[in-house]
């Protein structure tokens, strides 16, 4: 009788039989799909808190109560010449509690819509080689959080209704949830098409084939299905690094070594340098070569020659 606590192991869908997948990575339709619906969405959010920074600008910051009648005639006591009474502006209460409700929302709606986004680069990624498509993507949560937050910044200290108080109260929050917002939509460590083909071309070399291991939780995929890192009793998946992207999982794991190991697998003879130079693509670094993993003689999983020099 089997232990119900004992993980499954489930197939994810995969090409047809005989067939590869094409080198070059290229996202999942359904993890394009999910991502296009994630940057609808963030987009909608971000409209939303424009819209919402518009009419702080344009119609809350206008609020102002008058007091006192500007040129009514009044009698100075002192002196007893007739004078022309001066009108008070001031900022009312109730718009600088909405304005404060306001920064607060336009600040939720910019960072969900960021956080959004940055899921959907993760599920479909711009490549770097495309440097300004590459930046303003990945970055575009920060560029729309200052541009929500900026010209709003400004107009509260340019505010002629407002006392040094209030201008000083919206002024700081207006600050600090724009910081947060900036912080929250930069990408640190953005993905790239170039990332994940380097992992999968790691796997194909390493196991013949394009074809990794992964559970629900974690965020990296696995070369084997036995070692201790996936043995906690979810369900084992198995499936291509495209599906695995897909599936939420960032990257290769760099132990890919000591589970091969694991599993009774060939290890190459220059794994470690494999791992370095795995880790500095991962990590950001655009001039890394990978290299080319050296067998003991047949022990290569797959041939695959150097491409010819370009003419």
């Amino acid at each position: 009788m089997s232990d119900a606590r004992t993980p499954r192991r489930k197939q994810a869908p995969t090409p047809a039989e005989g067939t590869e997948p094409p080198a070059g990575w290229t996202p999942t339709p359904e993890a394009k799909a999910k991502a296009t619906r994630f940057r609808w969405i963030a987009a909608i959010l971000w409209a939303v808190a424009i819209v919402l920074e518009a009419v702080s600008i344009f119609w809350l910051l206008r609020q102002r109560e008058v007091t006192g009648t500007d040129g009514e005639l009044v009698r100075n006591p002192q002196t007893g010449i007739l004078e022309s009474s001066a009108s008070t502006s001031t900022f009312p209460q109730w718009a600088f509690v909405s304005l404060i409700i306001a920064i607060v929302v336009i600040g939720a709606l910019s960072i969900t819509g960021s956080m959004l986004w940055k899921r959907a680069n993760r599920l479909d990624p711009a490549r770097r080689s495309d440097t300004v498509r590459f930046f303003v993507q990945n970055q575009l949560g920060a560029i729309i959080a200052i541009v929500a937050f900026l010209p709003l910044i400004i107009l509260i200290f340019l505010n002629k209704d407002m006392n040094g108080k209030q201008k000083g109260i919206a002024g700081a929050i207006g600050i600090v949830v724009a910081l947060a917002a900036v912080a929250l939509g930069i990408d640190y460590n953005p993905p790239s098409v170039e990332k994940y083909t380097a992992d999968q071309s790691t796997v194909i070399q390493l196991l013949g084939k394009d074809q990794v291991v992964w559970v629900d939780g974690g965020k990296v995929y696995h070369v084997c299905d036995q070692v201790s890192d996936i043995q906690t009793g979810s369900d084992k998946r198995t499936g291509t690094t495209a599906q695995a992207v897909e599936a939420g999982k960032n990257r290769l794991t760099l132990k890919f070594a000591s589970e091969m190991r694991t599993c009774g697998l060939e290890v190459p003879q220059n794994a470690d340098e494999i791992a370095a130079a795995l880790k500095q693509i991962q990590d950001g670094s655009a001039g890394t070569v990978l290299p080319a993993p050296v067998w003991a003689d047949g022990k290569a999983p797959i041939s695959i020659p150097d491409a010819a020099p370009a003419s």
